[in-house]
């Protein structure tokens, strides 16, 4: 017998064809194409998001979409979660003012994780909160609307693959659905393509936090084409590096960067303990501490942290990740003008801890995660020294410039004291206004030749 696609009266490749041509085109937007860094600007302003998984997982409080994958649990016993998601509690305007709160400037949702479920009103024939659900509404559109009004950007997570979609290949490690076979490959991303367009049209979101990109080539999810798709609808849009590498900033995740990555734009993601999504059983929080001292690590290295927070099934958010955002809002606020758009800080050479800059260059800050048992000591440092004070409260520190020699241009050691009662609970930041912008020593030193 001839194989199924001889025996088609109207070939394969013709039918893969119409549904390519059948995938919906974006409407054009009414924006003006903006240069990348223009349109990267507020990104690298920002300095902090909070990142949500939020989705059925929540329910048994397991990992999300992995724990199925990874065969911990069948993926119909997983998807019986879908039975007690009710969001009953659920208050997208709260979850916004916190978010605030904490100092963030934009937040990124999971509108769909690896298992499908999508937290808009899909169109599409597939899982969705308000159809399969308690919860039985769009829980995505009201918090876009809660961020919106409280001056935040608006970020979507979507997952490029989905493995519960019967025509995505792979349902397990254990278990593929198809090894090869285009036409369910071409119907899967016609779906795929929809969902994206959906959200497109429905939040233009200013930010898009693709995930799953590893299982498919940048060819075979044609991610050129999804790129020029969202830009044509809204040339102002940022892509996270997820996208095969058509994004706009690099994405590390959970392991924090020893020193400065090599791109202009990055984001550090990464969890308050060691899951994304709500687990029970997961009390391994990091301290406040620990969270702003990797935050200061990222901003000193001119990067941002996206902090994750996971929401219970009933949308409440546990006290322990509240009292962690608050913490970490009194700190922003006091600290604002050393962090928001501010640049990435001087070589650890000059000072032993992470620094920023101010735009102009001319006001450097200094963070100081610990007690220190003498004055701090700041190096190789051309310019002259005006004044240096304690950000959040002002006070006037004294400092002292020690070893310029008058036939060296080697800069002295400038030690700054530090009074215990100007000290933060957290990490201490130190304010040095410079004459003109920041001058670096990057020598070896000299010996004298003449006195």
């Amino acid at each position: 017998m001839k194989p199924f696609y001889l025996r088609m009266k109207t070939p394969l490749i013709f039918i893969a064809f119409a549904l390519l041509l059948s995938l919906p085109a974006f409407p054009q937007g009414k924006n003006t194409n903006p240069t990348d860094n223009e349109k990267m600007q507020w990104f690298h302003d920002a300095k902090l998001g909070i990142f949500i998984h939020w989705g059925i997982y929540a329910v048994y409080g397991i990992s999300e979409s992995w724990s199925f994958f990874n065969d911990y649990i069948s993926h119909d016993d997983y998807m019986q979660q879908l039975e007690g998601f009710t969001a009953e509690n659920y208050h997208p305007e709260q979850w916004a003012k916190l978010i605030r709160l904490s100092g963030a400037r934009y937040a990124v949702i999971t509108s769909k994780h690896h298992d499908g479920v999508a937290l808009w009103e899909t169109e599409q024939e597939h899982y969705s909160i308000k159809k399969h659900t308690p919860a039985a509404k769009d829980v995505l559109t009201p918090f876009i609307k809660a961020l919106r009004k409280n001056k935040l950007k608006v970020g979507l997570y979507y997952s490029l693959l989905d493995w519960s979609h019967p025509d995505y290949p792979t349902l397990t490690r254990k278990i593929s659905r198809y090894s090869d076979d285009s036409l369910r490959w071409h119907r899967f991303m016609a779906f795929n393509r929809n969902q994206i367009r959906e959200i497109t049209e429905q939040f233009t979101p200013d930010l898009y936090w693709f995930d799953g990109d590893w299982e498919h080539s940048a060819n075979e999810w044609k991610a050129k084409e999804i790129r020029q798709s969202i830009l044509a609808y809204n040339p102002n849009a940022i892509i996270n590096s997820r996208l095969s590498g058509y994004g706009d900033y690099a994405t590390p995740e959970q392991g924090l960067p020893v020193t400065r990555p090599a791109y202009p734009y990055w984001e550090l993601c990464m969890t308050m303990n060691d899951s994304w999504g709500f687990q029970n059983n997961d009390f391994n929080y990091k301290t406040p501490n620990q969270i702003i001292r990797i935050f200061v690590d990222c901003i000193g290295m001119g990067g941002n942290l996206l902090l994750d927070i996971g929401p219970k099934s009933d949308g409440t958010i546990p006290d322990e990740q509240q009292k962690i955002l608050k913490e970490l809002g009194r700190w922003t606020k006091k600290h604002q003008e050393a962090i928001f758009g501010t640049e990435a800080g001087i070589p650890l050479d000059h000072y032993y801890g992470r620094s920023t800059l101010s735009k102009d260059s001319t006001m450097l800050y200094l963070f100081l995660e610990n007690q220190p048992t003498g004055p701090i000591a700041l190096k190789g440092i051309k310019n002259k020294i005006h004044r240096v004070y304690v950000v959040g409260n002002g006070t006037m520190l004294n400092f002292d410039i020690k070893g310029k020699q008058y036939w060296s241009d080697v800069p002295g050691i400038c030690y700054i004291e530090i009074p215990k009662h100007t000290l933060d609970s957290q990490v201490t930041v130190i304010a040095v206004l410079l004459e003109g912008k920041i001058d670096l020593y990057r020598e070896s030193g000299n010996s004298i030749k003449t006195n």
